[in-house]
């Protein structure tokens, strides 16, 4: 029985030290990289002789990878499609280390019961938990934990040429599936963009990177789908746009009701900043628009045309008429031949007339906040069970211009918000 008991524990011993935690790597995380030198067949299949690669990760590009190994100013890339395995760093852990080396001894040594007396058997075992633990405290492994690269989120351009700015885009992607679609549309497409335009683009879902250290290295901050709610990270937020920050911000960034999981309880950055108050309510489902340009002097407007066809999207209405507000520059509305605009079938979610803001910036902030950025789902499952993507955001030759164009604004130290010299 005592002798069962043994290999059960040896077993488990020597298994414990290993620990999965399949979680998606970021920009400046020490990483390991296991390559192969064949394509492979499947997920789970192998072929070719494997090559481990470690060091810091540097970029993640649609089609490559990019670790700095050194001290040296350049990265490798490394091709996605070659990568077998990815893991993260969790440090040197003394704690860990001396605990599993003290398992894994505890297992050798229960292995090795056989060869001796019965009497001396645990004692065999006890010795080699100790000398486990005592390697474990002199020579603490690095521990890592199995990781993914997610689609795409940071490049720095088609070369490895100095970006001319930083952008950082923050998501949360949890509850709508909507926002959820045009959030992994948003961080396939801006990398592109970066590509072809020179700026690099990092995201994070983790909003206590919103802080005054992190901030500092970027010179646009993006909202693709929510808002901060803790109170630090809304501070920090304010004072980098009022020290010369630029923002742009999509969707349900604006979105704020009371009551609702996002109350209006952000004076700033509601009635001052973005100036729209609270949401009122919205068209349904998502439809195209035609949009006009109010003001064609704007760097994010200058080469569009006097009206277009938007990408489908759900529209809001909002608390107040930003007409009214002599901070705000209304670049884009809801053009009158757009009506009806909806198809409900609820009838309050068709507008058939009506002043509808969809794009603005505030004068005294580099800042630009677009409606768009909720994309047609499935709900219904009128297709499959999946909740298919019906339409996408970022498939709009004309739409893409502004929001590029826009972002060039942003992101060009030498233009400053017009209201005051920022």
């Amino acid at each position: 029985m005592a002798k069962g008991l043994l290999l059960i524990a040896a077993v488990v011993c020597l298994a414990a030290p290993v620990r999965v935690r399949a979680q998606s790597v970021h920009v400046g995380e020490r990483v390991r990289v296991s390559l192969t030198d064949h394509v492979l067949p499947s997920r789970f299949a192998r072929t070719g002789k494997l090559r481990t690669v470690v060091g810091t990760l540097r970029a993640i590009e649609p089609d490559t990878i990019r670790l700095q190994t050194s001290a040296a100013d350049s990265a490798e890339a490394l091709p996605r499609i070659l990568i077998y395995r990815v893991e993260r760093s969790l440090g040197r852990g003394r704690v860990e280390s001396t605990g599993d080396a003290a398992l894994a001894g505890f297992g050798l040594g229960a292995v090795t019961m056989g060869f001796f007396p019965k009497k001396a058997q645990l004692t065999v075992a006890g010795i080699g938990a100790a000398l486990g633990a005592i390697v474990g405290v002199v020579h603490p492994y690095e521990r890592w934990e199995e990781a993914w690269i997610p689609e795409c989120c940071s490049t720095t351009g088609a070369n490895d040429s100095k970006p001319a700015f930083r952008v950082i885009a923050f998501f949360t992607a949890r509850e709508d599936q909507a926002h959820i679609s045009f959030v992994h549309e948003a961080n396939r497409w801006f990398p592109e963009m970066a590509a072809r335009y020179n700026f690099s683009y990092d995201t994070t879902s983790n909003w206590n990177n919103l802080n005054s250290e992190f901030l500092s290295g970027y010179q646009v901050v993006v909202f693709l789908d929510t808002r901060p709610e803790d109170a630090a990270q809304r501070a920090a937020f304010q004072a980098y746009m009022e020290h010369g920050g630029a923002w742009m911000g999509f969707h349900f960034a604006g979105f704020a009701l009371t009551p609702s999981a996002y109350p209006a309880n952000w004076d700033w950055y509601h009635n001052t900043f973005l100036g729209a108050g609270s949401y009122v309510s919205n068209t349904w489902r998502p439809t195209s628009a035609i949009l006009r340009v109010e003001d064609r002097k704007h760097p994010a407007t200058s080469h569009l045309p006097e009206t277009f066809s938007s990408s489908p999207s759900e529209w809001y209405r909002w608390e107040k008429d930003l007409r009214q507000n002599p901070d705000i520059d209304l670049l884009l509305s809801i053009d009158s031949t757009s009506f009806p605009l909806g198809t409900g079938p609820k009838l309050h979610e068709i507008w058939h007339s009506g002043y509808y803001p969809v794009v603005w910036t505030n004068r005294n902030y580099k800042m630009i906040y677009l409606n768009m950025g909720h994309n047609d789902i499935d709900y219904e499952h009128k297709y499959d069970a999946t909740n298919r993507t019906l339409s996408y955001t970022l498939n709009n030759p004309v739409q893409d211009r502004l929001i590029v164009d826009a972002l060039l604004w942003l992101g060009d130290s030498d233009k400053k918000a017009p209201g005051h010299a920022r």
